[in-house]
This record gives C-alpha cells, structure tokens and sequence, in this order.
C-alpha cells in the first residue's frame, strides 16, 4: 500500500471522527442551552401566576370579610347623593323633547379600615349606586330649562338604577391595598401556602425537580422561605410581589433550584445515552478499520522482508549447488575421488538446508490449518532436552560453544509429541547460537512449579528490545540488527515454538535484556 494514500486515508478517517464528535458536542450543548431557555420561559411563568394568585387569594380573602361585617351590621347603610347630570335634546323640527339625568350615590355602612387593621382607621367603605331616568316630551312647545320636570308629565318615562360595580371594585381595591401593605408579610403569607402554589403550578409546567423559595423585603431575607433556600445566581428566578396602588413593591419572591443542571440533563439522558452509544460504534468501527490498515500494511511489510529472506536463503545454496557442480565438471577435479565426495556432500548439505526452510514453512502452514498430527505420550522432558542438544551439537563444535545444563525439576515426565517438541528446543538453540556474536554459552534449567515444569535456555547473545519481545513469536516477524542478512532465518522458528508449546497445553515467553542475551521459558504441565 502507497504510504501517501495510507497517510492521507488515516488522515480523512481521523478528521471525519473528530468532525462527528465536534458536531455530537454542538447538538448536546445548543439541545442544552434550548433546555434551559425553555426551563427559563416556564419558570417565569410559574411563579408569574403564583404572584397573582398571592394577590387574587388576599383580595378575595378581604372582600369575603368586608360582606360578612357589612351583613352582620344589620344598620340601614346613609346614602348621600355625590353627583347629578342632566342632559336635554330638543327638535325643533317635531318639537320633541329628550331629558336624560343621571344620579350617582353612595351608601356608607359605616364600616371604616380599622376593622382590618387598627393602624388604618382613616377611610370609610362605601358602596355606589347610579340612577338613570330617561323622559321624552312630544310637542311641548312650553318647556325650557327653568321648568324641566316640574308639573309637565313626560309622554314616556324611562327608569334605571343599580350598584356600579367596577367602581365598587376600584374603590375596595385601593382601599385593600392601603390597608395590606401595612400588614407584614407574615400576616399576608403563610410557607405551607407558598410551597403548595408553587409545587401545582411547577407540575403543571413539568418542571418536576426540587426547589427552594424565599420572600425579601427591601432586598432583606424574611421569615417566609424554605428550610433548603440559598440564594444562587445562577438558578435563582425573582419577580415582585404584593404591588401597591402606585405600582411599587418592596417585596420580591425568589425560587431557587439546587438540581437545575441534573434535571437539564436529565432530559436529554436517553437521546445522549444513544449519541453516545453510536458515537462510541462508530469509534470502535474506526478503530477497527485503522488497526486492520496497519496490520494489512504491517502485513505487507513483512511478506516483503520474508520474500527477500527467503530469497537470500535460497540464493546462497543454489550459488554454491552450482559451483560444486562446475567444479565437478572440470576433468581434474572428477578424477579425484575425494573432491568429487566433498563436492557432492556440499550438495547435499545445501540441499538438505533448502529442503529444511521449506518444512519450516509448510508445517507452520498446516499448524494453522490444524492438519498437523500431533500424537502426545508420557515421555521424561530431560531425555528430550539431550536429544535437541544433540541436533545442535555440530553447529555449537563449530563455534566452539558450550550447553551447560542444571536440572533441578524433581517430576520430569509430560504428555508430549517427542518430535514436534525436539524441535521446539532445537529452534530456541539455534537462535542462541545464531543470536551470540562471540562464542555461544548457553544455559539450561529445569525447575517444577506446581503441577508444572518449566524449561529454561539463556544465553549471553545479543538480546532484544522491549517491542521485540512482545513480537518475537509473531509469524514473518524478525527484528533487524543493522545489516538485515547478517543472522539467516525468515522469522517462523519461533512462531512454530508457540503454536507447538500452546498445542501442548503450555506456555512459552521471553525475558530479554538488549545486550547481555535471552532467557526462553517453556511452561509444560505434568503427569499427575
């Protein structure tokens, strides 16, 4: 894969998922700002319509105390005429004559504000009336306005009378007022009153979270406010209450509430738990996709190093296949029956070396297609060791090295495949042995542990970085050393060893240190 294309796709991917989650958190916020405008709007209007209510209970409260006092008086109330308007219309025409008059009285039931509050005394409650009598005089040529409604009867005659309610009403108001605001607030309101009107009107609203209230007067907290209430800027809603007659107010309602930003959110739980949910899909889905990139492109890589490998490890058998083969046929050389000899065992062994890298491949090949018969016996792990040091043996005399072997397991018996496991620990010696730029010194260790026997084979090598060790058991995997030929192989011994180990109910890892070598560590458990 193009690393430029690669680079750019991760690029766009990564964008995308950064622009899906910038937009996720503009909708939470601009869904939650919409909440609270909302919340806000309803708030105002709940504690609006408390307000009036305040004001409508103590108005009828002392209205129905004025009648009762005005019934229970049994006085025939003083009526006293305020006003009188008289108005004429004359055709000149017909000669018919229209008066119209109005009368407007009050009765006093002698009924003044001290009954409510002895502090007020100093305005009496009336009740008005207004009569309204309309005459028509047809061709009375007579009357004018000196002798209106005296002896002359009126062709027609029009009579109305009753109590003038609005202004009854305006009257009492200001008067209802004057009187309350000289009651103190504890007298006009009472707590279990204030939070039962707010709790209806929050219901109704839906805005069903706790809340504090409180009464100032003159910007001074009262004895009116709930257990809870803390005055905060931020989820405090205020509005006046109990205005006079010129419009002002000195006391002022505050509802506050502790769970604002939880009740907010709380609204907008299911559809976040959703966004959340599918955001976190479309992460995983991304995550997904970009580490299949990697490991594709990872892939690749490593298919590239083993082709030339592989390439390398076939190239030097066949090159010295071919000189041996020259030099056979040169007429010198094949008459002498021990050159020949040496010639052909070189072919041979480059043979056999080539014929060995492609087992290699085609056991780890059926490993993963689980068509490698592995049948296990009870064998003695040591007998198995010796073997493999035995494999090795030539190419340890040839860099002159040395297997030193401490075997302290006391139980050393297992259910294993003697072959498949010889050639487990003849690949972990010839990685000691390649992996040692000086001459090989190899350790071997058994110890039991538990229900278990562990293997150990160290060596003085090279050693590997933290990163190899984590991959060293991958397939094609072969950390580079500076020049990448200088240790042959192709990366498969080790990822047989594990498939093997594993197959064996077993564990097998690495403990390394970069230059001072390499402890392998097989786990395989016993016979009970």
């Amino acid at each position: 894969m193009n690393k430029l294309f690669f680079r750019i796709l991760v690029l766009l991917m990564s964008l995308s998922l950064i622009g899906i989650i910038l937009v996720q958190v503009f909708w939470f916020n601009s869904s939650f700002k919409n909440n609270e405008e909302q919340f806000k709007y309803h708030v105002t209007q709940v504690i609006g319509n408390v307000a009036d209510k305040l004001e409508q209970q103590e108005e009828y409260s002392f209205y129905d105390k004025y009648n009762r006092i005005k019934d229970s008086t049994g006085k025939i109330p003083q009526k006293e005429d305020l006003l009188e308007v008289l108005y004429v219309q004359r055709n000149t025409k017909t000669n018919k004559t229209i008066v119209y008059s109005n009368t407007l009285s009050s009765e006093d039931y002698d009924i003044n504000g001290s009954v409510f509050n002895k502090k007020f005394s100093s305005e009496r409650f009336k009740n008005f009336s207004s009569k309204r009598v309309t005459e028509v005089y047809n061709n009375n040529n007579g009357i004018d306005n000196n002798n209106l409604g005296q002896s002359i009867i009126p062709d027609l005659k029009i009579e109305k009378s009753g109590s003038l309610d609005i202004l009854n009403k305006v009257q009492q108001q200001i008067q209802y007022k004057d009187i309350a605001s000289l009651t103190p607030i504890e007298g006009r309101i009472t707590k279990d009153k204030l939070h039962k009107l707010l709790k209806k009107e929050l219901e109704e609203y839906g805005v069903k979270t706790k809340f504090e209230y409180g009464i100032y007067s003159s910007g001074v907290p009262t004895k009116i406010k709930s257990d809870g209430f803390h005055y905060d800027k931020e989820a405090t809603y205020n509005i006046p209450i109990y205005t006079d007659n010129e419009g002002n107010s000195r006391y002022e309602l505050s509802v506050t509430f502790p769970n604002k930003k939880k009740f907010l959110l709380s609204e907008l739980l299911s559809i976040t738990i959703l966004s959340i949910v599918f955001t976190l899909i479309i992460i995983v889905a991304y995550t997904s996709a970009l580490n299949q990139l990697l490991r594709q492109k990872h892939i690749s890589e490593i298919k590239t190093d083993f082709i030339n490998n592989m390439t390398h490890e076939f190239k030097t058998p066949i090159a010295t296949i071919n000189l041996a083969l020259d030099a056979i046929r040169n007429p010198k050389i094949i008459e002498d029956k021990d050159k020949v000899y040496r010639y052909l065992q070189m072919i041979r062994d480059e043979n056999k070396r080539m014929h060995a890298q492609v087992e290699n491949v085609l056991r780890i090949s059926k490993l993963e297609k689980r068509e490698l018969d592995i049948t296990k016996e009870p064998t003695v792990v040591t007998d198995v060791i010796d073997d493999a040091i035995e494999h090795v043996n030539l190419i340890l005399e040839d860099r002159k090295g040395t297997v030193v072997k401490h075997y302290n397991a006391a139980r050393t018996t297992c259910l294993i495949n003697e072959v498949h496991f010889t050639n487990v620990l003849v690949n972990i010696l010839e990685n000691a042995i390649k992996y040692s730029p000086d001459i090989p010194e190899i350790e071997i260790f058994t110890e039991n542990v538990k229900d278990m026997i562990l293997i150990k084979v160290k060596d003085h090598g090279l050693g590997m970085s933290k990163i190899a060790q984590k991959r060293v058991f991958e397939k094609f995997y072969r950390e580079h050393t500076g020049d990448l030929h200088n240790v042959k192989g192709h990366g498969l011994g080790l990822a047989y060893v594990k498939r093997i180990v594993e197959d064996h109910n077993g564990q097998v890892y690495v403990e390394s240190e970069k230059g001072k070598g390499s402890t392998f560590i097989i786990k395989i458990p016993l016979i009970n």
